[in-house]
């Protein structure tokens, strides 16, 4: 999360981030997923400058350690909390300022099954999708945070994301992400046969 308040905590976000990557490297992992952060002071636009501002200091970090930073828009519900990108045209603008190998984007269904321009953004992403996360969006909506279902208890048309994302090009991984506590209580046996049965029938 970059945007704050005041220079030096933008800086310490910058750096935390730096360390971020360093773990990412000690992981093996490919991708690290940046969640932008959202406006300290209501001023979202001013956010969004400092995302921009927090990417183009570490670009330079991440591609020497082989690592790709992974932008990830949020659902709008998310922006006066978590971040201030909310559409995959935006993620995707953001990431054209850098270069393609370092700096990608995350689809993940929850946050933007609902975007009118999905179908079009996914395609113009391309090669920049550098991950893509399942999971369902229940309704009635009671806690946006932890309203992640199983696939196939809600709303998202799972099928229909996934050909668009493999049409753009993407043909890596697919994370099933889920954040819903009832799912977490049951025994992890139960939830890894579930997840196994309703990817194979949903995803």
């Amino acid at each position: 999360m970059f945007p704050a308040p005041t220079e030096a905590a933008r800086c310490e976000r910058i750096d935390d981030t730096r360390r971020a990557i360093d773990e990412t490297v000690a992981l093996g992992a490919p991708v690290l997923v940046l969640v932008c952060g959202a406006s300290p002071d209501r001023d979202i636009t001013g956010a969004r400058a400092m995302v921009n501002d927090g990417i183009a200091a570490i670009e330079s970090y991440a591609a020497e350690r082989g690592v790709t930073l992974g932008i990830e828009p949020l659902h709008p519900a998310f922006a006066a909390e978590r971040s201030c990108i909310t559409t995959l045209r935006e993620a995707r603008l953001l990431a054209e300022q850098f270069d393609s190998q370092t700096v990608g984007v995350i689809v993940d269904v929850y946050h933007v099954w609902w975007d009118p321009e999905r179908t079009d953004e996914i395609v113009r992403l391309g090669e920049r999708i550098v991950g893509y996360h399942v999971n369902d969006w229940l309704v009635p909506a009671r806690d946006v945070l932890m309203n992640r279902g199983m696939m196939g208890d809600g709303v998202i048309e799972l099928r229909t994301i996934r050909s668009e994302v493999e049409r753009g090009g993407y043909a890596g991984p697919i994370e099933v992400e889920i954040f819903n506590e009832g799912i977490w209580s049951l025994p992890v046996d139960e939830i890894v046969q579930l997840t196994r049965n309703r990817f194979i029938a949903c995803v």
